[in-house]
């Protein structure tokens, strides 16, 4: 029996007011392990467009976008840094995503199916990190942070 059923079921016992309180905890839960689901698939399609990019069937405008994005993607820092309110996640949220899609579109389907199985395997064995993206975002900022010094001075 699904854990779900059967935890609303158990809900029907408890005062009204708690069972709002309750449904909206289960709701919030489930909303939870949709976007943890939906990241799975991202980071799949992520590791696809990575093996997809080096494919000799791929058009060249389609891997120069691909490599930006999974370059960005593996890079272990953010060109926008999370801490930053609201700004921070903008990037793991819209950025990151939206890149994705026009990759893909721009991808063969066959070459992405194929990748897509490829990159399961991947997975399995971890996720790769990109240094060379790493260091061209820590250089994008010590360029801006020479703007903003000159700028002052």
């Amino acid at each position: 029996m699904d854990r779900n059923i059967l935890f609303t079921n158990q809900i029907q016992l408890i005062h009204p007011q708690s069972k709002i309180k309750l449904r909206k905890v289960l709701l919030m839960a489930q909303l939870i392990e949709k976007c943890k689901e939906r990241a799975k698939q991202i980071t799949i399609e992520i590791f696809a467009m990575y093996l997809a990019y080096k494919d000799p069937r791929v058009p060249w405008y389609a891997r120069i976008f691909a490599a930006c994005v999974v370059g960005y993607a593996f890079s272990p820092i953010d060109l926008i840094p999370d801490p930053i309110p609201i700004l921070g996640y903008f990037d793991d949220l819209i950025l990151i995503p939206l890149g994705v899609v026009i990759a893909l579109r721009m991808i063969p389907d066959e070459v992405m199916a194929e990748c897509r199985e490829q990159s399961q395997e991947i997975m399995r064995k971890g996720k790769p990190v990109n240094w060379i993206a790493a260091i061209v975002i820590i250089a994008i900022w010590i360029l801006f942070a020479a703007i903003v010094i000159d700028f002052i001075e």
